[in-house]
Formats: C-alpha cells, sequence, structure tokens
C-alpha cells in the first residue's frame, strides 16, 4: 500500500480524500475488512444473549474486541485506548481488557526495529549504544522501547516507531471521516457536524504522535512549565540520537499508576500521588494551558526521587517515600488558549456559585453553545441538572457525574463538543480514573477546588483578580457568604496558608488598581445603614488561627514597606528625569 502523498506531514482531510477517491478500491476493500471484523464480533454478542450464555462469556468478548483492534492496526488500537479511559461508557468486561491496549501490544521484529534505528541515525547500533536490550521491552500501538545504555553511561529508552504507518492510519482516518459524516446526524447528543471535528482532530494529533522530533520538543517545553515543581518528573531528549522515527529519552526507574500493590510496597504514599497527578493536570489547563492529552496508564509513572530500583523494586523502602510522578510520551499535546483558560477558571466558579445564566455564557465562549442560541431555556436546565452536584453533594462533585449528566443536556439542547474539549475531557476523565485507582474513596473537588480558589485569593495576574472581584460582588453588593466559601474551600486541603494571600491582599488594597475594592469594601461595611458586624465575625472564626497577631502584625509591615519601595522604584525614574 503506497503512502498517499511523499510530502504529506500534517494531517490533511481534503488531501487525502482526494487520493483515495482515485483509488476506490483500496477503501472498499479495507471498509470491508473493518466491517466484517465487527459484525462478526456483533453476532457473537447476539448469539450469546440467544443462548443465555451472555454474562458467563463476556470475558471471552472482551478478549475478542481486544484481538480485533490489534488485527486491525494502529489507527484502531488508539480509538481502543481512548475508549479504555471511558468507564462511562465501557463497562468493565470489556475495560480491563481495553486497558491493555496501552502497552501489552505485539511488537513488531528486533531486526526490523535496528534497521529502522541505524537509518535514521545514520550508524551502526553499536556506534550508538554500549548495550542494549535484545527485545523491546515494552510496545505500543505506533512504536515499540528498548532499553539501553549510551557509551556515556546514561541508561536511556530507545522508541522506535512501526514501519508503515502512514499509509494506513491515512485510509482508516479517511473511512471514519465518511463514516461520521455519513451517519453523524444520526446519533444521540447531537453530535452531527462535530463528529467530523472529532475525527479531524484525532487525525491531526495522530499525525503530530508519529512525529518523534515533534514529540521531544513538546516534552522539554512541558519540562521547562514544570521546572520549578519537584514533584513532576519528564526524562530528558538525547538528540544526538533521535530523528522523526527514532527517539531516544532519560530512562525512568518507577512504577505504573495502575500497579498500586507494587507502589504501596515500595512506601509511596498515594494520596501525595493523587495531588501531584490532579494539582499537574489543573496547572497544564489552566495556568499554562498546554496539556497532556493522552494521560493512559502506561504513560503515568510513580517514582521515589534519590532511590535505587533494584528488579523493580525500591531498594530499603521501609519507610513512606516522597512522591513524585514522571510522565512520558508527549506525541499526543494540545494548546490551550489564553482566552478559554481564563473562561475555564470563570465557569468553575460561576458553578461552585450556581449563577447559571453567568455558566450558560461561559459555554458560549467555549464553543458548546452557538453565540446566537438562546440561553434562557438553557438556565433552568442547567441548575436543575448540575444544582445538586454544588449543594449538599459537593464531595460527590466527579467529572463522570459531569459527563453523564450533560448526556442529557446534549440530547435535549443545542449543545456540541468543540473538538478540543473531546481532548480534554478524555484527559480530565482518565486522570480522574488512574486517582480512583489509587484510592477509591478519592473526590476530585478536594483537590480541584481549593487549588481555583488559591488561585483566585492569591490573584498572581490582574486578570485573576478581576475573577475575585466578580466572585465577590454580584448586582454590586459584596458577597459576604461567597468569600467565607471561598476560604473554606481553599483551606480544606490543609495546606493553605492564608498570611500570604492576607499580605497580597494587604498590598493590592493599598495600590492604585485596588481603589475601587476600597470603595466597596467600605460600602460593604456599612451598607443597608448597619455594621455589618456579624459578617466579619464569622469570618474572623474562619481565618483566625491562621492570623495570630504577630504573624499578621508581620505581613502587614513587610506588605507596607513592599508597597512603599515598589512605590518609591516607581517614582525614581521620573524623578531622575527631572534632574536632568
Amino acid at each position: 500500500m503506497g503512502q498517499p502523498s511523499p510530502n504529506l506531514r500534517r494531517y490533511d482531510a481534503s488531501a487525502i480524500a482526494q487520493y483515495y477517491r482515485y483509488r476506490p478500491w483500496r477503501a472498499i476493500w479495507r471498509a470491508l475488512r473493518v466491517a466484517l471484523s465487527f459484525l462478526g464480533f456483533f453476532l457473537s454478542l447476539r448469539w450469546d444473549a440467544w443462548q443465555l450464555q451472555e454474562t458467563e462469556n463476556l470475558p471471552k468478548r472482551a478478549r475478542q474486541l481486544r484481538r480485533i483492534l490489534i488485527r486491525l492496526g494502529p489507527t484502531f488500537i488508539k480509538v481502543g485506548q481512548a475508549l479504555s479511559t471511558r468507564p462511562d461508557l465501557v463497562r468493565k468486561d470489556f475495560l480491563d481488557e481495553l486497558v491493555k491496549l496501552q502497552d501489552q501490544l505485539p511488537p513488531f521484529s528486533t531486526p526490523l526495529a535496528f534497521s529502522i534505528v541505524e537509518r535514521e541515525l545514520g550508524r551502526s547500533i553499536p556506534d550508538s549504544f554500549s548495550q542494549i536490550s535484545p527485545e523491546p521491552v515494552a510496545a505500543a500501538s505506533l512504536g515499540q522501547v528498548y532499553r539501553a545504555r549510551l557509551h556515556s553511561g546514561e541508561e536511556v529508552a530507545v522508541k522506535v516507531q512501526r514501519p508503515h504507518l502512514l499509509p494506513v492510519m491515512t485510509l482508516d482516518l479517511y473511512l471514519m471521516r465518511w463514516a461520521a459524516n455519513q451517519f453523524g446526524p444520526w446519533l444521540p447528543l447531537n453530535l452531527g457536524h462535530d463528529l467530523t471535528l472529532i475525527v479531524d482532530e484525532f487525525g491531526t494529533k495522530l499525525f503530530e504522535e508519529i512525529d518523534y522530533l515533534n514529540e521531544g520538543r513538546n516534552a522539554e517545553k512541558f519540562a521547562t512549565n514544570f521546572r520549578d515543581d519537584s514533584t513532576v518528573k519528564v526524562p530528558a531528549i538525547y538528540w544526538r540520537y533521535s530523528s522523526q522515527r527514532v527517539l531516544t529519552l532519560e530512562w525512568i526507574h518507577g512504577f505504573k499508576l495502575t500497579d498500586t500493590d507494587r507502589i504501596q510496597e515500595a512506601g509511596l504514599d498515594t494520596n501525595a500521588l493523587i495531588q501531584i497527578g490532579v494539582t499537574a493536570g489543573l496547572r497544564q489547563l489552566l495556568e499554562f494551558g498546554f496539556f497532556h492529552a493522552d494521560p493512559h496508564p502506561g504513560n503515568l509513572f510513580a517514582m521515589a526521587p534519590h532511590c535505587t530500583v533494584e528488579n523493580g523494586q525500591i531498594a530499603n523502602s521501609s519507610q513512606q517515600l516522597e512522591a513524585q510522578m514522571a510522565y512520558i510520551d508527549f506525541g499526543m499535546m494540545d494548546q490551550l488558549e489564553e482566552s478559554a483558560k481564563e473562561t475555564l477558571v470563570d465557569a468553575v466558579v460561576h458553578l461552585i456559585n450556581k449563577d447559571y445564566a453567568e455558566l450558560a455564557h461561559d459555554f458560549v465562549k467555549l464553543g458548546f453553545l452557538t453565540p446566537d442560541t438562546d440561553i434562557r431555556p438553557i438556565m433552568p436546565a442547567l441548575e436543575a441538572v448540575l444544582g445538586d452536584i454544588v449543594g449538599e453533594s459537593v464531595q460527590n462533585f466527579n467529572f463522570k457525574t459531569i459527563t453523564d449528566r450533560f448526556s442529557e443536556l446534549m440530547y435535549d439542547y443545542p449543545f456540541r463538543l468543540p473538538a478540543k474539549f473531546a481532548l480534554i475531557i478524555r484527559s480530565l476523565i482518565t486522570q480522574e480514573g488512574l486517582a480512583l485507582t489509587l484510592n477509591p474513596n478519592f473526590k476530585i473537588v478536594e483537590v480541584a477546588y481549593p487549588y481555583v480558589a488559591k488561585r483566585l485569593l492569591t490573584g498572581e495576574s490582574p486578570a485573576l483578580r478581576r475573577r475575585l472581584l466578580e466572585v465577590l460582588f454580584k448586582d454590586g453588593k459584596f458577597q459576604w457568604e461567597r468569600l467565607e466559601n471561598l476560604i473554606a474551600i481553599a483551606r480544606s486541603d490543609g495546606q493553605f496558608d492564608l498570611l500570604p494571600t492576607a499580605q497580597l491582599g494587604i498590598q493590592y488594597l493599598l495600590s492604585e488598581e485596588g481603589k475601587f475594592l476600597r470603595r466597596q469594601l467600605l460600602i460593604a461595611l456599612t451598607e443597608d445603614n448597619r455594621l455589618h458586624t456579624e459578617e466579619v465575625q464569622r469570618l474572623w472564626e474562619l481565618i483566625k488561627d491562621d492570623l495570630q497577631p504577630a504573624r499578621l502584625w508581620g505581613a502587614a509591615i513587610e506588605a507596607l514597606t513592599e508597597f512603599s519601595t515598589a512605590g518609591t522604584a516607581a517614582l525614581l525614574p521620573s524623578a531622575f528625569l527631572r534632574r536632568e
């Protein structure tokens, strides 16, 4: 099978369609093979039901489905991997088998792999590596990995791409897009037209994933974002031993996050790992906008820094160790625009504050609703579907619940799923699923909302400070309960120190930018012709343990000093100019 275009380096749906339009026999033959494979599977399910053996044969059918996806090749394996992270769509029997698609795949021959390495690097295997494993240590959908050592002594992973990937992928994507276009309008959830966009997004990411140089650049960008976070590990890239189809990177000593027994035996704190994973995921979305779109179990490892790993076990692990999480495989990444990041923060705040009118506007900004949508009938629907999630049952908040509820909304209202957010939702649900594997009682709100609350309260950017004002004021009135709620939730993770926030608050109040807030706070304290001493007393009871008088006085003096220093520095240039 030939390559659609010798110059096709990026996904181009129209170019692929034009190529196969003149080669219909290839598309027809592949479509027949795919259809017959799945027809046999569905007939087997029907036969089991007819024979009343459906339950006892489910493990057998799950294995059958996994084998079908493997036989159909890399594109369908990637689809199966995506489904393996969706417990809301796939029953557990099938889920357990689909998870094996993450790293339990048949390898291709080592001589062929080594010939690819030698051709790509332009030198022999012995010239590149002092030693290399005779067989791959892991095989994935798009490539396989060998453990090796450089002549300079570093232990590395050598990732080699499967041969003939491009022709297979382009044909499958062509057929998927055709099917999405033909059958999308008949599917529920109002996906219709958007289903082809999801296929296009999937195709774009697949093409990016098979460019290992792009993956190396992604890894270094990701590492730069987390350079000040010692809990997140990113392997170093060895560019001299890398090319478009071969990637050499630092070897990671750790355990897969799904291997809970070995993690516990190693003495690693599973709750700390959950905290690291969820916080890192939120930082990717809300701070950097550059996020790992494929955080499946094979791509995340638990580590204990500065410890020796011997035969898969951490040496001398008699006590609980500091946890670290390692990310690998940066082929599938995506970038979120600044406006989308800010709107996501808004949506979380509006959801917690039950401001459904603003939440509906957030959905318009994010592309879930078109700008011409009448949001008036949608607001009560949002309240009906989401209201109890942030009410008394806030601790039961999870992304699976949200997606299940939104399925109802998308069926009755003109919601659509933007292609980019398909990846984000997949990423969030995957990370939540991994956290639940480590701790079945995990509640994502216990980590996620404190993080958002801290970002708003610390207000490291003018945009976030403006959003804090939007939270605290509604219709020109100060919302005392919202401030109490925000502080209480921010403190719920036990790691939030209110004093630095108070210091930032004093600096902000004394600044020119804080003039409006000073005036509004004065009005809030005296509105309705009374002093709001009761509200102030409730706030003080909430924060008094964090704000001991001595510490608070010290923070105030420091804030005033920094403020006066900054003001003096700002005046120096103009004074200097006057002297000149």
